[in-house]
């Protein structure tokens, strides 16, 4: 009788063993069968918007934008000085059209903290 209580435990935890080891695998097959059966892939937008440079030259800020694409694209340069006196700027927006390229200033009365230029694309 011992014997055969012995070899059903041995049994019951081989079968817990193979049960747990091929769980897994059982799921990622799932998975992948299922993955055929998904709702399809969001569009992408047309590329869009310039692609500009900034320079920083003492307390100077210049920042070339060019826009290779057909929709126009509204450029905004920002520029934080380091000082806290020194008054922060945010240039006049610029539209730029399909293949051209702006020039944007500006200056601090010191050193430039941060530069960046922000992007507004319309619809032509």
């Amino acid at each position: 009788m011992r014997s055969t209580r012995r070899r059903t435990g041995i049994l019951l935890a081989a079968s817990i063993a193979v049960a747990a080891l091929a769980a897994p695998v059982g799921i990622s097959v799932a998975g992948r069968a299922g993955a055929g059966a998904s709702a399809p892939d969001a569009p992408t937008p047309d590329p869009a918007g310039a692609e500009c440079r900034t320079s920083v030259r003492g307390s100077r800020v210049v920042a070339y934008c060019h826009n290779p694409y057909p929709s126009t694209d509204r450029v905004q340069l920002h520029t934080e000085c380091r000082r806290w006196w020194d008054i922060d700027a945010d240039a006049t927006p610029v539209d730029v059209g399909p293949g051209r390229t702006v020039r944007l200033d500006d200056r601090c009365w010191k050193e430039v903290g941060s530069v960046w230029v922000t992007h507004r694309v319309q619809d032509t």
